[in-house]
């Protein structure tokens, strides 16, 4: 990598990233890691145990999983020591805006808006270079970009825009589209992106008419034998259809990320088939739970059962555990089956998935990865030190976690040990961590973050982590070197900043935001997508992503504005940072 800057010396659509060749640096992650006598004989002690039934069903499974893999997967790892805020520096909680900085940000948006709004207005997608847009099928688009920016423009007191974009929601909108959809793409974004701004229009009808218009086409997923949703929804035709490229499968994510606006639309509408199709959907979940409390990142929908499939927080995982909190929060933490189940999924991923680098501790997650099976017919499994950008929403996650679910009383900002769980106090100090790493992948040559890092074993090999296969300037870059907006990073500084008042937050924030600026900005308008982020002069990709205007630049916005806007206590935010206001349920959680 390059020196870094120097103020960075002393941070969805869920892609499934292509193959690469191996690095020299990377070969270790292909082993399983040998037993030794000391791991071996306890292992054989657990299964003995296990057989005879002293530990329990559970029990048993658990110490055959050991047994298969006794390395570091299955120790509990010990909680970090309490840390309420990172470096020595004190500083004074001030939540007043930065308006320099904010109406810079907004000035990007208008950049990116004015481009899109000229070249390609309503359809799903835009090309900056080449200034078109395209849709996402041959039948014509469902306003992916327009619905997407709805609530970042009302936020940023964009009047004239709004009005020229609720003008083409009310005009042109169509969902009799004859074409496959994504599920939890059209769910996250369109969906969400419409109660978002009924919401922030104090109740405006025509967002939730056109809410109920597109789950109404979109009910038909949940109708399978177990209620898991299928991957895709042909709108003009109302059926659902499963998603061959994986076998009729659904990704966990996928089937867990519909939850907040379903939700929300079945009490806004007092239709509770919204809230009982989507919460069908998390009753499976938690039967299918596996002895570990780890989530494979497929389901059948067939059967209602996890697949052997990675276990990882990035693509096709990632928003799963993000909901279980929100799902927690957003009817006013009364449903405690979801606190237990967050809880649960956090404990599982201590003990298994945080991991810490050799040389400069620096703080990540790792993979497993099922292998071929054994001479007993059992998989094995195998780590892999590799973290997606995508990622790096658990930082502020795990923060936003302690200070809610992990809470023993209101907290104070920044919380002190003494208000939280000791889970809590966990969960705050690895969330600090993990968001100084991702911000750590940004002191790259160009200050931003490639889309996959991998972390070294070998203390001596320099730098914690790399690009796997990364090529020399000039040469075609590889998948894992892009940056493609991705808003991971600063979502989580946003909520940092919101729970610390530590300014370290809005600086970090802000260099990301000069990075985008000074390399993705196209002279013509709008942004671009970075082929290889070490390199310089970057290469462009000719494609702006919708989350650029809905999730990077909202929560680079709601950073240096004051905290009167969008109040963590009032509202949760969707995987696609679309604000839903919390509130009271009039019905509870149908299962335990």
């Amino acid at each position: 990598m390059a020196d870094p800057p120097p103020t960075l010396r002393n941070r969805k659509t869920a892609i499934s990233e292509p193959q690469q060749p191996e690095s020299p640096d990377s070969k270790k992650e292909d082993h399983i890691p040998q037993k030794t006598p000391q791991t071996g004989f306890l292992a054989i002690l657990f299964l003995i145990l296990g057989v005879l039934g002293l530990l329990g069903v559970a029990g048993a499974a658990a110490a055959y999983i050991y047994y298969q893999n006794p390395g570091e997967y299955f120790w509990i790892v010990p909680p970090p020591p309490w840390e309420a805020v990172p470096g020595d520096t004190e500083w004074v909680v001030d939540f007043s805006a930065d308006v320099l900085k904010r109406d810079a940000v907004v000035a990007a948006f208008k950049h990116a808006w004015s481009a899109y709004e000229r070249d390609a207005m309503g359809d799903d997608e835009y090309h900056p270079i080449t200034r078109k847009g395209s849709n996402l099928t041959a039948a014509g688009g469902i306003g992916y970009t327009v619905i997407d920016s709805l609530d970042t423009m009302l936020l940023m007191g964009l009047d004239a825009e709004y009005a020229r974009a609720r003008a083409w929601v009310a005009d042109s909108l169509t969902f009799d589209r004859d074409a496959n959809f994504n599920t939890f793409e059209t769910t996250i974004r369109v969906l969400g992106g419409l109660l978002a701004a009924h919401e922030l229009t104090d109740g405006d009808d025509l967002y939730l008419e056109r809410a109920v218009a597109l789950a109404d086409r979109m009910l038909p997923v949940f109708d399978t034998p177990t209620g898991l949703p299928l991957s895709m929804v042909n709108l003009a035709k109302r059926v659902g259809v499963a998603d061959a490229d994986n076998h009729g499968l659904v990704s966990t994510a996928e089937a867990t990320t519909l939850q907040l606006e379903f939700r929300y639309l079945g009490y806004l509408t007092d239709n509770l088939e919204y809230w009982d199709k989507a919460e069908r959907v998390m009753k499976v979940v938690r039967q299918a739970r596996l002895p570990n409390g780890l989530t494979p990142i497929f389901m059948s929908p067939e059967h209602g059962k996890f697949m052997t499939s990675e276990i990882r927080l990035g693509s096709r995982g990632d928003s799963y555990y993000e909901y279980l909190l929100k799902q927690y929060l957003q009817t006013g933490s009364v449903e405690t089956v979801y606190r237990e189940m967050y809880e649960d999924s956090m404990n599982a991923i201590h003990e298994n998935l945080i991991a810490v680098s050799n040389t400069r501790k620096l703080t990540f997650t790792k993979e497993l990865h099922p292998q071929r099976l054994d001479y007993t017919g059992q998989n094995t499994w195998v780590r892999a030190l590799k973290q997606d950008h995508l990622v790096c929403f658990l930082g502020g996650s795990l923060m936003l976690g302690a200070t809610t679910a992990g809470a023993l009383t209101p907290p104070s900002v920044p919380p002190t040990s003494a208000e939280l769980t000791p889970a809590g106090r966990r969960d705050w100090t690895t969330g600090i961590r993990l968001i100084e790493t991702c911000v750590d992948t940004y002191r790259t040559a160009s200050g931003l973050a490639p889309e996959i890092v991998h972390f070294r074993e070998n203390i001596e090999k320099g730098s914690d982590w790399f690009i796997k296969g990364a090529r020399p300037p000039g040469e075609p870059p590889v998948y894992d070197a892009r940056y493609i907006l991705r808003p991971e990073t600063v979502e989580s500084l946003f909520l940092a900043w919101r729970l610390t008042g530590n300014p370290r937050y809005r600086q970090y924030g802000w260099e990301i935001f000069e990075a985008i600026e000074k390399h993705c900005r196209v002279p013509g308008g709008g942004y671009a997508s970075v082929l290889n982020v070490e390199q310089v002069p970057v290469v462009w990709e000719d494609k702006m992503e919708t989350f650029l205007m809905s999730e990077t630049l909202k929560y680079l916005f709601l950073l240096f504005t004051d905290d009167s806007v969008l109040p963590l206590h009032e509202y949760v935010f969707n995987t696609e940072a679309h604000a839903l206001p919390i509130f009271s349920p009039s019905v509870r959680t149908g299962f335990s």
